[in-house]
């Protein structure tokens, strides 16, 4: 019985004890911040909150962040607190960024007077499709010839200087700019997110983008190369106005949830504020010499520094009056033929229409004088004339059955990709 009735103080010691050792533990992160500064950031800079890689650039104290981008156009109402706010755009519809000097007097006294560059990218959220960007952004190209996916809207535009598009950059524009005057720029994405989802039964939900915005000023050399500030935000694209019937649609789902849930939600704002990211990867910039409106030169455009081009693995092979046979016969529905394709591995290093010319003649043991054009057969059997920047843009390992066609004006043949 004695021992039973020490049970209740034993508890009310271990209980103490504990007390004890948790206040002593608060106490040794105070005194290892020193007094005044333990802070959520130093709890989140212990390394079992750090994430391999983060989307933020490292912070530093005292930190100037010289300029602020403003999209103007509603987040949705339906996100909830502490998450990354969603806006909804419509395709081909023009919005306006607003570009704004953040700088409080006498900051950044470098820039005061001169102008910055800005890059404006649209730029997968979901880090499966930033892992295949290039195939995914090559298979959109083949789908929707000369359309870009990323466009300025250069009438509406205000104070924007010396704008630049890469014909073979579809997702990325460039422009002058000076923050001490007003400058708005327009912009329009022309790809809607649904584009890049596995289609399997229909009615998937669409694909969120990133719209990423990186400043810089001009070094020694006047080259546009010094990062001044990144900043992105959330975007979905959906077809016209569906964009417009998506926030109708969140707006009066929140409307009927209770009063307890809506407080889990953020407001929607009327428009959307670009945070604060790490700079899009580093890349050299060359020829920046203002021009009049587009340049379409190559060499006015980011090139990756360092970065060399693999090779391209081309794979062909001859198409036979056998096989044209076999290829209808399969197209009406005789599922009982079959053809073997054997097919021939190129590998092409310039990149260019005359080096493709040489490797096919090489492999058919022609001359390449005996080859006057070469076509990729494009929608609706049309012939599109092969050039550099086709080539460039092949996917590495495309497949393509060779066609041959009697030249009309000499004793050559035209070679088709089909």
């Amino acid at each position: 019985m004695a021992w039973a009735l020490k049970l209740p103080l034993t508890d009310e010691v271990i209980e103490s004890g504990l007390v004890q050792d948790f206040d002593a533990s608060l106490s040794g992160i105070g005194q290892e911040l020193g007094a005044g500064a333990y802070s959520m950031s130093d709890v989140l800079a212990l390394p079992i909150f750090k994430q391999e890689e983060s989307n933020l650039p490292p912070d530093s104290e005292n930190k100037i962040l010289p300029f602020q981008y403003v999209l103007c156009a509603a987040t949705s109402p339906a996100i909830k607190l502490h998450d990354e706010t969603l806006t909804y755009l419509n395709q081909g519809q023009s919005y306006e960024i607003r570009m704004l000097d953040n700088r409080k007097m006498g900051e950044l006294p470098e820039i005061t007077g001169k102008m910055v560059k800005s890059i404006i990218r649209v730029v997968f959220h979901d880090r499966r499709l930033q892992y295949t960007e290039h195939q995914q952004l090559e298979g959109w190209r083949w789908n929707r010839p000369g359309d870009r996916i990323l466009d300025l809207d250069i009438p509406m535009s205000v104070g924007m200087v010396d704008p630049r598009a890469n014909p073979t950059q579809l997702n990325t524009v460039e422009f002058l700019w000076d923050p001490s005057k007003r400058t708005s720029v327009f912009i329009q994405v022309h790809c809607i997110s649904t584009e890049f989802t596995m289609r399997k039964h229909g009615g998937e939900k669409g694909v969120p983008f990133r719209i990423q915005i990186d400043t810089f000023k001009e070094n020694d050399g006047e080259e546009y190369t010094e990062h001044q500030h990144s900043a992105s935000c959330q975007v979905k694209v959906f077809k016209p106005k569906g964009a417009d019937r998506k926030q109708k649609t969140d707006r009066e789902k929140m409307e009927k949830r209770a009063p307890q849930e809506k407080e889990k939600y953020q407001p929607s704002y009327e428009t959307t504020i670009l945070t604060e990211c790490s700079p899009w990867p580093e890349v050299t910039y060359v020829n920046n010499s203002p021009s009049p409106g587009f340049n379409s030169t190559h060499n006015s455009f980011p090139v990756a520094e360092g970065v060399v081009r693999p090779r391209l693995t081309v794979y062909v092979c001859q198409e036979s009056q056998q096989a044209r046979e076999q290829q209808q016969k399969h197209e009406n529905g005789d599922t009982a033929s079959s053809t073997f394709f054997v097919y021939h591995a190129i590998y092409l290093e310039d990149l260019t229409a005359v080096e493709l010319t040489e490797k096919i003649a090489q492999l058919f043991n022609i001359s390449p004088r005996q080859i006057s054009q070469i076509f990729k057969q494009g929608p609706t059997g049309i012939h599109v004339l092969v050039s550099d920047e086709m080539i460039q843009n092949f996917q590495d390992e495309v497949c393509f059955v060779l066609d041959t066609m009697k030249a009309e004006t000499n004793d050559g043949y035209h070679i088709i990709l089909k």
